[in-house]
């Protein structure tokens, strides 16, 4: 058979072909390093301890990631907060003595590293990446201030390009400060997520620099729209480069390609499209993952690859009728939770991230609302791989102070920044379905402005998923019309609002977006076994009977109520999965209480009894049969004990 080849045909397979013959030679043009280890770290604050060859071989040898505080001790006077908590209905200031866990987070700590960077040579491009520093960060490089960002939840990176020394020990100086009355839990303390320094040629992709879409889904094919960011040295224009692109199913098998020179219509993106035929669609039960692999050449030279990790699924709401996934509906069987790991603190663990999700996922919990605050990687990437929805929250105050040191102080300079930085980094990422842009806010009394402001900053950066924010006075926000500018009004407790809340509102949804605040504690049952609010005992603890609740709260079966026979309820994130350090709930005043009741499961990662009422309810493919207290009673011998069965 003879072949024939236009001159088109033919300079677009030589072109291939140098692409391809090109990928086989080129060495690595991207590394990655974890700066994990070598770190020196104190509590002392000196202005030289950024400097070039300061001596700190008397300080602390630390791994990162690395949280200050948990090692204690405690106290009644770390972070002692004299305050009237108004959304928990206190009138007046009254001692909180465990609030933020009794931990000595407040006050600067230091951190300096020696480290090589052996791919970094003059005319490449270096950044720092920190997932999470807590807080205030000011980062020195070979004694030269590099950068700052005052969030400790959020991720963040620097161009230390013009401080880096090739072929040389360059030093990296990190100083921290957490303030008093910065926080209402334990917040943690430190470089508590990892950092990583990234080298490329001086043309890249930067940091979270792509964007996938799924904007067509069906049965036999999904089409695939990836925009990738380009940065280029001056001179240079997009049109100088050509990008190579395949997308590679779950088994790492090819499923499509697509090789395109840059467009200057385009300016500094990439714009490809790709069909996958057959696709498998990214759930909580299968939680299919694709990978796409982007190759940028300059003539026949590489000089970025770029992975993004993505997944192809639909999200739609319907109102009157709920949320569904993939066209099927479901509800939200979600539970929030803090950052911290328990005894383990702050620092991020991802052997200890992974088991609170598969404990999770046993109980029947199907999303994770991360409260109150940005996750770490771990977290996202963990509920990509293990099928865990995630509702992304970024803020529990906006312009009006919760706490004197909170966010409010920052609030007008950083708070888009923070917010792109959020939405870039996990907008790839298909557990996440929706994004929550406040929590509790003051500002919910009459911060219409604030709230659009913010939701219209989300529907810039991704207008694929849909936005909210936890309003615990529905009564309030339904009638200002904060509530009705949401996409999805969430509401926190109160479910008797709901009827009227609905009855009123364009959307014709409501999400429970923190419900219950029920507290017990594992394997203390209290008598009699009456249903009881603010309860609270000698030894400091709340009856694993579940029947006690906070003032503003409820015990489970009364969202159940809702959820279960509301179309239009579209389900609930119970407050909260696991215990936390922190707010001693109704413990305020009551020393040494300086951890949560909250949580269906304990500190350790036990579960409390509440843990098989909601796995009785939510996991349908699983048996479930737990029965409390237990079999016997030494002492009560004679008296009536209850017997719950779920």
């Amino acid at each position: 058979m003879t072949l024939f080849f236009s001159n088109t045909m033919r300079k677009l397979f030589t072109i291939i072909s140098a692409l391809c013959l090109a990928s086989t030679f080129q060495a690595q043009v991207r590394t990655e390093q974890l700066l994990e280890k070598g770190w020196k770290f104190t509590r002392e604050d000196k202005v030289e301890f950024s400097q070039v060859g300061y001596d700190d071989a008397k300080w602390q040898s630390v791994t990162v990631p690395h949280d200050w505080a948990i090692y204690g001790p405690f106290s009644i006077n770390n972070d002692r907060q004299n305050v009237a908590i108004t959304q928990d209905g206190q009138k007046e200031a009254m001692e909180h003595a465990g609030r933020t866990g009794g931990l000595p987070f407040v006050g600067v700590g230091w951190y300096r590293l020696d480290f090589e960077a052996p791919s970094f040579e003059k005319g490449k491009k270096a950044t720092l990446i920190f997932d999470g520093a807590m807080s205030h960060a000011r980062v020195y490089v070979n004694g030269k201030e590099a950068g700052y960002w005052p969030y400790g939840y959020n991720s963040f990176h620097l161009d230390v390009t013009p401080f880096l020394k090739p072929g040389e020990v360059n030093e990296l100086a990190v100083r921290l400060e957490n303030e008093n009355e910065s926080s209402r839990w334990y917040p943690g303390a430190g470089l508590y997520r990892n950092v990583h320094l990234v080298v490329t040629e001086d043309a890249y992709v930067p940091t979270w620099g792509t964007h996938v879409t799924t904007p067509v889904v069906k049965d036999k094919f999904a089409k695939v729209h990836l925009e990738t960011q380009w940065n280029m040295p001056e001179g240079k224009k997009i049109t100088d480069y050509t990008i190579a692109t395949e997308i590679l199913n779950p088994e790492g098998k090819k499923v499509n390609a697509d090789t395109r020179p840059g467009d200057e219509l385009d300016e500094a993106l990439f714009v490809q499209d790709f069909v996958v035929r057959n696709p498998s669609l990214w759930s909580v039960e299968y939680p299919h993952l694709y990978t796409a692999v982007s190759k940028i050449y300059e003539g026949d030279r590489l000089v970025d690859e770029y992975t993004t990790r993505f997944g192809i699924r639909t999200l739609e709401i319907i109102p009157e009728k709920g949320f569904f996934l993939n066209g099927k509906l479901t509800k939200f069987q979600g539970v929030c939770n803090h950052h911290d790991l328990g005894p383990l603190g702050a620092a991020v663990n991802d052997a200890a991230i992974r088991r609170q999700i598969r404990i999770m996922k046993d109980m029947g919990v199907n999303a994770i609302r991360t409260s109150h605050n940005m996750p770490a990687p771990e977290l996202v990437a963990a509920c990509d791989e293990m099928g865990m929805m995630l509702m992304l929250e970024s803020f529990d105050e906006w312009k009006s102070a919760k706490v004197s040191n909170g966010y409010n102080k920052i609030f007008d300079e950083w708070v888009e920044k923070d917010l792109v930085n959020l939405i870039h980094h996990y907008r790839n990422n298909p557990s996440v379905v929706m994004w929550c842009v406040g929590n509790e806010v003051p500002d919910q009394w009459g911060g219409i402005k604030l709230a659009r402001m913010l939701q219209d900053i989300c529907h810039r950066e991704d207008p694929t998923r849909p936005v909210t924010q936890g309003m615990d006075r529905p009564d309030v926000v339904v009638e200002n019309g904060i509530a009705a500018i949401m996409d999805v009004a969430g509401f926190n407790y109160r479910p008797h609002l709901y009827q009227y809340a609905y009855n009123k509102l364009p959307q014709q949804i409501i999400l429970g977006s923190e419900t219950a605040s029920t507290v017990s504690s594992r394997g203390v049952y209290k008598f009699p076994v009456t249903r009881q609010s603010m309860k609270k005992y000698d030894d400091h603890q709340s009856s694993s009977y579940d029947v006690e609740h906070c003032g503003w709260s409820n015990l489970p079966e009364d969202d159940w109520l809702w959820h279960n026979d509301k179309s239009w309820a579209i389900g609930e994130f119970v407050w909260t999965g696991f215990d936390y350090l922190g707010e001693p709930t109704p413990y305020y005043t009551d020393w040494p209480s300086h951890s949560s009741l909250f949580g269906i499961v304990d500190l350790a990662g036990l579960p409390k009894d509440r843990f098989y009422l909601y796995r009785s309810h939510w996991n349908k493919n699983e048996e479930t049969l737990h029965i409390l207290p237990h079999w016997n009673w030494e002492g009560r011998e004679g008296e009536v004990t209850p017997v719950f069965v779920y």
